[in-house]
C-alpha cells in the first residue's frame, strides 16, 4: 500500500511495506517496490521502480525502468515521449483523438510503438538536475548525468557525462576498482546487511571498501 506524504527530505520515513508518493504527484500504470519515494510534483508513467530508487521534485518519467538505489535529480526527464513530426501534423489530436472528437478512437498502435521506446536506469546512477534523457537509452550502473545533460546515447556503467548532447568526461574509477564493484553488487545486498555496512559506506573510499568486503 503507497505511503502518501511529503518527501523524505522533509522527515518522512521510506517504508520496507511500498512507496512514499507527494500527494501532489502522478503515478500512472507503474510499479513503485519498497523504499522508493516519488517526489512532490513528479509524473510517473508506464514505469517500475526498484527498490531504494526515488525521483524528486517535478521529475516527468515515462516507459523506464528505474534500478535499485537510483538518485533523480529535480525536474528531470526521463524518457520523452514522440510526437509524429513525419506526418503534416505533429498535435496530439492525430493519437488522443477520443479528447477532440468522442466517436474517434485513439491511435493504439502509435502509443503502443511510444510505450515500446523503454529507458532503463542502471543501479546506483545519478541523474542530475534538469537532466533529460531520452527513450531507448540505457544509463549503466553508477553512471552520473551531469545536471542540464541531454544524453542520446547509452552511458557505460560508473561514467561521468554532461553537455547537449553529452559527451563522456571521465570514469569514476580505475577499471580494475570498476569490475571490483560490478563483481560486488552492494546494491543487490538485502536492508539488513546494507544496514551493518553504513558506516564503511559513509567512510570508506570505494577501494577500501571493496577490500573490506571481499571486492
Amino acid at each position: 500500500m503507497p505511503q502518501v506524504g511529503t518527501p523524505s527530505h522533509g522527515g518522512t520515513r521510506l517504508s520496507p511495506d511500498g512507496p512514499t508518493i507527494h500527494p501532489t504527484a502522478q503515478v500512472i500504470a507503474s510499479r513503485l517496490a519498497p523504499w522508493t519515494e516519488v517526489g512532490e510534483g513528479s509524473r510517473v508513467l508506464n514505469s517500475t521502480f526498484e527498490a531504494y530508487a526515488y525521483c524528486d521534485r517535478f521529475s516527468d518519467i515515462a516507459n523506464t525502468t528505474v534500478g535499485r538505489f537510483s538518485n533523480i535529480a529535480a525536474m528531470t526527464r526521463i524518457g520523452p515521449t514522440d510526437h509524429p513530426f513525419t506526418h503534416a501534423a505533429q498535435h496530439h489530436f492525430l493519437y488522443r483523438s477520443t479528447n477532440y472528437w468522442p466517436d474517434t478512437p485513439d491511435d493504439a498502435d502509435f502509443l503502443a510503438a511510444r510505450a515500446a521506446r523503454h529507458t532503463t536506469l542502471g543501479p546506483d546512477c545519478w541523474i542530475g538536475h534538469g537532466a533529460i534523457i531520452k527513450p531507448e537509452v540505457t544509463i549503466g550502473t553508477g553512471a552520473i548525468v551531469a545536471s542540464g545533460a541531454v544524453v542520446t546515447k547509452d552511458v557505460a556503467p560508473f561514467m561521468i557525462v554532461a553537455g547537449c548532447p553529452a559527451t563522456t568526461l571521465r570514469a569514476r574509477f580505475s577499471q580494475p576498482i570498476i569490475d571490483r564493484l560490478l563483481a560486488l553488487a552492494w546494491w543487490d545486498w538485502d536492508h539488513a546487511r546494507l544496514r551493518r555496512a553504513l558506516l564503511d559506506f559513509r567512510t570508506l573510499k570505494a577501494e577500501a571498501f571493496l577490500d573490506a568486503y571481499g571486492g
